[in-house]
């Protein structure tokens, strides 16, 4: 009987454990979210929901998560939001969709987004986000969509982006992009119409004649 007892205690151990980092786990990506919460103005109150004191934010509007309470998509597109990204949002190892286009967010693209390792889709299209395309972005190796049009972003379109073979589209219009437009890779595909009006963007690179940040 005695090792009933004890098997049972280390099971109970187990579990509570489980609970424990589960727990953690959800309350640091509700923790990065409500960083982003913080970063906004919201007249709509589209963000009301978004309490810190609960356990994990599944339970949040505009918040999808997998079975096992990690996020996995965040979908605040058109919501009349203003402020700026956090460098938190890297945190949200499962997320798949970033979905926040159609605001008025101001600031630079936080370099940690490239740690989104499971993201498919980075939708921050109708902003007024400024700087350059973080060159981290290009570890998004299960990125298929990126959607970057009608911003203000300068600089060039980093060569990292020709690696990532899973993505399909790729819309940088209306910015104020320089250099060339790389040809190798997925873009091989994207049409040249999603590089239009970037006034400094000299259009497609000519492998071995044209070096790729002229103008920039």
């Amino acid at each position: 009987m005695v090792p009933m007892v004890a098997s049972g205690a280390v099971g109970l151990l187990a579990v509570a454990l489980l609970a424990f980092v589960t727990g953690g786990v959800a309350n640091s990506e509700g923790d990065a979210l409500y960083a982003l919460r913080r970063s906004l103005a919201d007249p709509d109150n589209v963000l009301q929901s978004w309490d810190p004191t609960l356990v994990n934010p599944c339970t949040w509007f505009h918040i999808t998560c997998n079975q096992d309470n990690r996020v996995t998509r965040v979908d605040l597109g058109n919501s009349h939001l203003s402020g700026h990204l956090v460098p938190e949002l890297g945190k949200l190892d499962h997320l798949q969709y970033l979905e926040l286009y159609k605001n008025n967010i101001q600031g630079t693209i936080p370099p940690e987004l490239g740690n989104l390792g499971s993201l498919i889709s980075l939708d921050l299209y109708n902003n007024n986000i400024s700087g350059i395309i973080p060159q981290s972005l290009g570890k998004l190796k299960s990125l298929v969509f990126l959607r970057l049009n009608d911003n203000q972003l300068t600089g060039r379109i980093p060569r990292e982006l020709t690696g990532i073979t899973s993505l399909k589209v790729v819309d940088v219009s209306n910015n104020n992009l320089c250099g060339t437009i790389p040809t190798t890779g997925p873009f091989e595909h994207i049409p040249l119409n999603n590089f239009e009006n970037n006034p400094r963007l000299e259009g497609p690179e000519l492998q071995g004649l044209a070096v790729y940040d002229t103008n920039c």
